[in-house]
């Protein structure tokens, strides 16, 4: 039977991606290989959490092996470690494209980043490729399984030449009546995970929440025995559940290797009641900005899992991890009745503002840790500024912003408490660097007279401040579009006042806009400068220069005509005023330098380099003959 099973074996090639990230494994020169008994007892709890959801409407599935469990048995003699689980199981497909291919776009930035020097095994559960961690402890690995209600099949690999698939034998599909059996044949220095001890050990530090026992069978012909607690850890009151118990549960969850910075548990009662475990992470989802990325909160129903896609957060808050436990909601509940329920929509109002309550107050309690969080998804958390109306102003005041004061982070409260006399707007400039946005000349008139300026750099900023926002009655300025008059604000004391537009410098601006013709949409004497010669700005009706530059790269630009600003005090502006019919007949080529030199310093590359370079060196030259 054994050689009637090999002949009808096939061998088949992983994909490009799985040989490079089998090689890394194989080859792993990681410590952290613990990881890999978490990997695949949470893929057993994710099969025997489907079972029990297709049993739903499906009794017959289970049959009489209805307690479903995940069972560990080191096999000393032979060198082998086997996990099953008795849950849902795979057919011969699922094999093939569950083991033999990766189907996630992340799978290339995991390779990428895995071998990064410190990232180690720490991303392996992150991005979803748990299951092949089990190459960095065994030299071969055999999984046997059988769908529910199916036949069995082999998938084998040694992680270099590709695997084979084929039918089981008889007395392989004997020992797996459903669900699934891998056998790891273990490397000489991953020995220790024959020991039971080992093993509980693991288990105890990784697994303990996981909902369904966790049986080991530590030596031949024992009687199974459960090592973790098996209880709905969501379930229990909060005052009973340890530091070190969430930190479990949230790496569980997520195949995290961080810690939670924050944890959220807590029972709603009342209309609903359901139960709500939730955690923001350390650090930041590789795939955060992905926009296929959905929530990571999983939902279940009287303690059976029903889904991890039901969107249970806002899209700002998609970095939230976690668990709900309706009681409400029907067993049977498809993803249509999900998106349509109104029970779901009102426990996902509810959570978001929970959430947005509970970072109100770790931001009061703790600044350095809520300063840590907002560095890692205060980006994502904004797009609320520009999504939910209703919670924009309790976004506002969560907000942290990095200004023209420093290198730290800054909210509005203390922005408005450093307001200058008589200043009455909260001043901003977007653009995509920070050292840049500082050094900008659009800023000079505010940096002499002591106004803060907050340095909008994350893409949703250019899009949320179009929604004309306010803060505690004070509204939001652009300093790089429209009118800018700061001169009720007093100047700081060692700063000269903004000089006096002459006749013949706003003659110059009018010669200037008709030299650059349609390249902009007019030259004005600028109110803003205070050392640069020229900058360029938005006219005040439209969107700014940045938000128009960002629509540009998805060929979605609006086709902004900029203003070009020309400093009346500036020495060059001043000597080309004084000299109109001298610099007549440079006048087209100086404007457009004038022009090139504004986009410079905005951040952007000449229009055109040669002919740039070309006029410069020109008047360079005649200037210096």
């Amino acid at each position: 039977m054994a050689a009637a099973a090999n002949a009808a074996a096939e061998q088949k090639s992983f994909e490009a991606e799985v040989g490079r990230l089998l090689h890394l494994m194989v080859h792993s020169v990681y410590t952290e290989k613990d990881i890999f008994l978490r990997e695949l007892i949470s893929n057993g709890s994710d099969a025997c959490d489907k079972l029990r959801y297709e049993a739903i409407s499906n009794p017959g599935l289970v049959g009489p092996d209805d307690r479903l469990c995940i069972t560990i048995r080191p096999e000393p003699d032979t060198q082998t470690l086997v996990i099953a689980d008795n849950g849902i199981g795979m057919d011969r497909d699922e094999l093939i494209g569950n083991l033999g291919t990766i189907a996630r776009s992340g799978t290339r930035a995991f390779l990428e980043r895995l071998g990064e020097k410190g990232e180690g095994a720490a991303l392996i559960g992150q991005f979803g490729v748990g299951f092949y961690s089990a190459f960095m402890v065994a030299d071969e690995i055999e999984v046997i399984s059988r769908k529910a209600g199916g036949p069995a099949h082999v998938w084998a690999s040694n992680g270099a030449d590709g695997f084979t698939i084929r039918p089981a034998t008889d007395e392989e599909a004997a020992r797996v009546a459903r669900g699934t059996s891998i056998r790891l044949k273990l490397k000489a220095d991953a020995l220790e995970f024959l020991q039971p001890d080992a093993l509980e050990r693991i288990v105890k530090t990784y697994s303990d929440h996981i909902l369904f026992p966790v049986e080991l069978v530590a030596e031949a012909g024992a009687d199974p025995r459960q090592i973790n607690a098996a209880s709905a850890l969501w379930q229990r009151p909060k005052s009973e559940v340890t530091a070190d118990q969430y930190r479990e549960a949230y790496q569980g969850l997520g195949g995290a290797y961080d810690g939670p910075r924050l944890t959220i548990h807590y029972r709603a009662e009342g209309r609903q009641s359901y139960a709500v475990m939730l955690f923001i992470p350390e650090q930041r989802p590789f795939d955060l900005f992905d926009p296929a990325r959905k929530g990571r909160v999983k939902l279940y129903v009287r303690r059976v899992f029903i889904t991890d896609d039901a969107d249970l957060m806002p899209t700002y808050l998609r970095f939230v991890r976690g668990i709900v436990d309706s009681e409400d909601l029907p067993l049977n509940i498809s993803r249509e009745m999900l998106q349509s329920s109104p029970v779901v929509a009102q426990m996902r109002k509810a959570m978001g503002a929970r959430v947005l309550s509970e970072l109100e107050s770790f931001a009061g309690r703790d600044a350095e840790g809520y300063a840590a969080f907002y560095e890692a998804f205060g980006a994502v958390l904004k797009e609320a500024l520009y999504e939910d109306f209703e919670r924009r102003d309790q976004v506002m005041k969560l907000a942290r912003f990095k200004t023209s004061k420093g290198s730290g982070w800054r909210s509005l409260s203390d922005y408005l408490a450093d307001f200058r006399p008589n200043q009455t707007e909260i001043y901003y400039l977007t653009g995509d660097n920070i050292d840049r946005l500082a050094a900008s000349p659009q800023l000079e008139a505010a940096k002499a007279r002591g106004i803060e300026v907050l340095l909008l750099t994350d893409p949703i900023d250019s899009f949320w401040v179009t929604m004309r926002p306010d803060f505690e009655g004070k509204p939001l300025k652009s300093l790089s579009q429209g009118m800018v008059d700061l001169t009720l604000v007093p100047l700081v004391d060692d700063t000269k006042p903004a000089a006096e537009t002459s006749g013949k410098v706003a003659v110059l601006a009018a010669r200037l806009k008709e030299a650059l013709a349609d390249k902009v949409s007019d030259v004005k004497v600028s109110s803003r400068l205070v050392s640069s010669a020229v900058c360029l700005v938005a006219p005040g009706a439209g969107p700014d220069l940045q938000l128009d530059r960002l629509l540009s790269r998805q060929d979605r630009g609006l086709g902004v005509t900029p203003v070009l600003e020309i400093n009346p005090g500036h020495p060059l502006v001043v000597a080309l005023s004084e000299r109109p019919a001298a610099a007549g007949d440079d006048l087209a080529d100086v404007a457009q330098l004038l022009l090139e030199q504004a986009r410079i310093l905005d951040g952007e590359a000449p229009t055109d380099p040669a002919r740039f370079a070309e006029t410069l060196n020109r008047l360079v030259v005649k200037g210096l003959g």
